[in-house]
């Protein structure tokens, strides 16, 4: 079995990432229903929100609401169009299935999981693993020379940011440690700070989603940074214009200089961004600034680290690993290298890598591990299910 083909499905609370293990890359799905105000009575399933003519106002409807999986009608609509022809055909009586959970699942969430699995689907073997699991194995069994048997995964996931440390393999569960900060809060806040500041955008979500991923850096000496974004253009370098969509001439907004002749002529509407741009991503360093009381990242990994043997803390220092969507702004790994050294003990050395694409690594883990022998010991058969019932499984 260990030679068939497998079917890899990171079920994110935001994005799915599936594919079957002989693909070259996964497809990003939208693990979501979206209905724009436009298109009232169409909703818009996974990828076909790409069809939709005009994503302003447009609302989505999730499967996970706090990082758990909730709403089972929202997902099985979700799951029916990804196992479907348009998205990645699939016969369940022979291709075994890897999926993954959130950390510290419910057992009822578990359940309901596996019946649909392997009653409605009707699978033949299912093996499901976390996506820090994932990582860590993509991490410790790359095609680097250097194979390291220690590792801390930090999952900059949707709802929250998990700080994971692997020892040879096995997660250190006293060691996680969470932080309720995750891309959604993000993009809620930026809407929050714009509909203030400039036009009411709280309807906004997916064109903000945008504006975020397009326009935020991480700051590498917030201080300084504050200081410039006082001063006036053309002092200021870090002011920019964000052009929004108009869904006629562009689908996706841009962000330009700021060109202070430009006001009068230019009929497209654009957001002045200031210190908007780093002031978001700094959420993640230091959530007390939105009042939750928690520790930032570089301190929630030395918490996390610390906890660990103390053979062990020289190896998850110098292997710290950072993924999710959140890794993708502009300076991350230099900013948790920086902080995470000011706060370490001298004598380890600290490094930190954050993949190429930090969102589709942990599907790339699961490739990897679909290969393996371990997973044809961890997959659970239907004769099992049938013979044993969904407890004995989830136990299991």
């Amino acid at each position: 079995m260990s030679d068939s083909n497998v079917l890899v499905l990171d079920n994110g609370a935001l994005y799915a990432k599936i594919g079957m293990s002989d693909w070259s890359k996964p497809k990003t799905v939208p693990n979501c229903i979206t209905k724009a105000k436009s298109e009232r009575r169409r909703p818009f399933i996974g990828s076909q929100i790409e069809e939709c003519r005009d994503v302003s106002g447009l609302f989505y409807i999730l499967c996970f609401q706090r990082g758990y999986l909730v709403n089972w009608d929202i997902q099985k609509t979700v799951w029916d169009y990804m196992f479907n022809n348009e998205c990645c055909p699939v016969n369940f009586a022979d291709t075994p299935l890897l999926i993954t959970e959130p950390l510290f699942n419910f057992q009822s969430i578990q359940e309901a999981m596996l019946e649909i699995l392997y009653e409605e689907y009707e699978c033949d073997a299912v093996c499901k693993t976390n996506s820090v699991d994932l990582i860590a194995f993509n991490y410790t069994h790359g095609e680097d020379k250097k194979k390291p048997l220690c590792c801390v995964v930090v999952d900059m996931g949707y709802s929250f940011t998990h700080i994971v440390p692997f020892i040879k393999g096995t997660k250190v569960k006293n060691a996680i440690r969470r932080i309720d900060v995750g891309g959604k809060m993000l993009t809620n806040h930026l809407k929050e700070i714009i509909s203030y500041r400039q036009l009411n955008v709280m309807d906004e979500s997916y064109v903000i989603n945008q504006v975020k991923e397009d326009s935020c850096f991480v700051s590498q000496n917030f201080n300084e940074d504050m200081i410039t974004g006082r001063k006036r253009y053309p002092e200021n370098s870090i002011i920019r214009e964000y052009v929004l969509p108009d869904y006629t001439q562009i689908r996706r907004g841009f962000l330009r200089k700021l060109d202070p002749n430009n006001d009068s002529n230019d009929e497209l509407q654009t957001l002045r961004l200031n210190n908007e741009r780093f002031v978001i991503p700094e959420i993640l360093f230091h959530p007390s600034d939105i009042g939750i009381q928690q520790m930032g990242v570089a301190e929630a990994i030395v918490h996390a680290i610390d906890a660990c043997p103390d053979e062990t803390k020289p190896h998850l220092f110098n292997n710290i690993v950072v993924c999710g969507g959140s890794a993708l702004f502009c300076g991350m790994q230099s900013r948790i290298q920086n902080d995470v050294r000011a706060l370490a003990p001298d004598e380890f050395s600290v490094s930190v890598t954050v993949p190429e694409n930090p969102i589709t690594y942990a599907w790339y883990g699961g490739q990897q591990y679909s290969q393996s022998l371990s997973f044809l010991k961890s997959c659970v058969s239907r004769a099992q299910y049938e013979e044993n019932g969904v407890k004995y499984l989830v136990e299991k």
